[in-house]
């Protein structure tokens, strides 16, 4: 996890908005909070008022209390105007786990990018039988043992017990694509990464950004290989997305996170961010100059504290993201050992890391190597 100085950002709200109430951010953007069951205990969701209705930003996970906050809110908040649209960032289930119900229960469209939209299809419809060979594979070269990867097959299923069934038609979101609510024009910003096709909402006029998971100014958000891409190169879409926001957005917005509070310091944590990457970059160079490890033997470069069975698959992932990025750019090489797990030990070491600087991002990726 990193975090800036304490003086690095600014938090513009003392208090948080109890269950099933709204506060006002400016007039006609309302912030809501839900719980979630899990250490990350709450989600950030935003209603935008129309003038004929109101737009849902992300929708909670689908556990009992989101149901009964959300009618809540509707008894309570909604100045006798019906929802007419929900949105949603990305796939992960805390953002679309009620937009099937919301969607059936106000008859109204659903908003998102077509590479969220069809990963969250996906995912939410997976069953044990899907866990297959190739699964079991991306296991053992992160460095898995064979009793462990009968056990998460044995575990193993998509998210859709947290998912109440998808909206079956969606209204694509692209980047730079504009939506006017509440006469006001917000701009989608799309960013990768931490999911395939993340929609970011930016009001020029009011100079706020929604950035749901893609900027969180008190944690990262994870950035994973996952066994259904093992080959994948997400942290360079990640840091590349991160450039990308750089460019495209003032450093004074103020910022609507999915997770924390809303915070002032854009561009500060966004440069924060793409440190942090790159501090773990370097240290997983450093780590595989002498050994040959695995993926699963680097878990302590990047995370200090003990890892319960629930975050290992995310944190490995993470790992492995890192080091896609290093094999793919030719900096760290990879080979498989006697028991199939994949190792990797770095290439250049003529210069000391602390004193070299990753190439840009901007270098060509050299062919994906098996």
């Amino acid at each position: 996890m990193g975090t800036p100085t304490a003086d690095a950002l600014k938090y513009p709200f003392d208090h948080l908005p109890g269950p099933g109430e709204l506060q006002e951010i400016v007039p006609g953007i309302y912030w809501l909070r839900m719980p979630l069951p899990m250490a990350l205990d709450h989600i950030n969701l935003y209603l935008l008022e129309d003038s004929d209705g109101w737009w849902l930003v992300d929708t909670g996970i689908a556990i009992d209390p989101t149901e009964a906050l959300w009618e809540q809110v509707f008894e309570r908040h909604l100045k006798g105007k019906p929802v007419k649209a929900v949105l949603a960032t990305h796939y992960h289930p805390d953002h679309i786990g009620m937009a099937g119900w919301l969607c059936e229960r106000w008859r109204v469209p659903f908003y998102m990018t077509q590479a969220e939209y069809l990963s969250g299809l996906a995912f939410s419809r997976m069953q044990r039988e899907h866990f297959s060979w190739s699964s079991a594979q991306y296991l053992q070269r992160a460095g898995f043992s064979a009793q462990h990867i009968e056990q998460a097959g044995a575990r193993f299923a998509g998210f859709g017990d947290y998912i109440k069934p998808m909206p079956m038609a969606y209204r694509r979101l692209v980047d730079g694509a504009s939506l006017v609510i509440g006469g006001r024009r917000w701009r989608v910003v799309v960013g990768r990464g931490h999911s395939p096709e993340h929609a970011c909402l930016y009001c020029e006029s009011l100079n706020i950004l929604i950035s749901g998971d893609q900027v969180i100014p008190r944690i990262t958000s994870n950035v994973s290989v996952m066994g259904g891409e093992p080959e994948a190169n997400p942290l360079k879409d990640w840091l590349a997305s991160h450039e990308h926001l750089l460019e495209v957005l003032p450093p004074d917005a103020l910022v609507l996170p999915a997770h924390n509070v809303p915070f002032y310091g854009l561009h500060t944590r966004l440069r924060h961010l793409v440190e942090h990457h790159e501090e773990h970059l370097l240290a997983l160079e450093e780590a595989c100059l002498e050994a040959a490890p695995t993926a699963l033997e680097l878990l302590p470069v990047l995370f200090k504290r003990a890892l319960d069975e629930n975050q290992l698959g995310l944190a490995v992932g993470e790992c492995v993201a890192h080091l896609n990025y290093l094999h793919q750019r030719g900096q760290l090489e990879r080979s498989l050992n006697a028991a199939g797990h994949y190792v990797y030990r770095s290439i250049d070491d003529t210069l000391p890391l602390r004193q070299r600087r990753h190439r840009s991002l901007a270098d060509d990726q050299p062919p994906i190597q098996v």
